[in-house]
């Protein structure tokens, strides 16, 4: 299932697919160096890209990626239950209102401005998705750094872990709540204003 942020995107679903999947091996592959699938050289996809993911892009105008998400139900084989399990200080949150965000891709060939913009009408649009789809909780696994400007967003979010260092990388994971104060307090936090901070962040695994 694909939900486009831009409105009136030209481009198909396949083609924003297909950017999406490319700009995934861009940022992942080739500028942090993951060892992660890339099928046909040219396209990150693993275990976790099925019929049962959705995805969030946001494009340009011309139908370009920006910014893209990928969402995967918990009472399913997902990132932090099957490779991550151990970050979490207690079980591993799952259920039918429970949703992981996994793959926050930023593309790499924009400005700081256009990036920034790009990032927060992504979290914006994981915040309405979660709340048109009855999704009480997000969870996920990021490197400390993206961590951190995750829980300082202003939404309800918290650590469900100390973070551990797998893989040459550090890694928490978290939880994020979500209801009908969750857009606000987003704003509140300036989610969506001018940009003022040009920090690149982390991804999201």
């Amino acid at each position: 299932m694909l939900h486009l942020v831009e409105a009136d995107c030209p481009a198909s679903e396949d083609d924003v697919l297909r950017a999406m999947f490319a700009a995934r091996k861009d940022v992942f592959v080739d500028l942090l160096g993951w060892d992660v699938p890339v099928l046909g050289g040219q396209f990150e996809i693993d275990q976790f890209d099925d019929e049962h993911a959705n995805y969030l892009v946001v494009t340009d105008p011309g139908g370009g990626h920006r910014a893209s998400a990928r969402l995967l139900p918990t009472t399913r084989p997902h990132i932090l239950a099957d490779l991550y399990a151990p970050l979490c200080d207690g079980k591993v949150p799952r259920g039918p209102g429970i949703v992981e965000v996994t793959r926050f891709c930023l593309d790499r060939h924009i400005d700081a401005r256009a990036r920034r913009a790009a990032r927060d009408q992504l979290v914006l649009a994981i915040a309405e998705f979660g709340l048109a789809e009855g999704i009480s909780l997000y969870t996920g696994v990021a490197e400390v750094g993206w961590l951190e400007q995750i829980l300082a967003f202003g939404w309800r979010a918290y650590p469900l872990g100390t973070p551990q260092r797998i893989g040459g990388m550090r890694l928490g994971a978290l939880a994020i709540e979500i209801d009908r104060d969750t857009p606000q307090l987003l704003a509140d936090a300036g989610i969506g204003a001018a940009a003022t901070r040009t920090r690149e962040p982390h991804h999201a695994l």
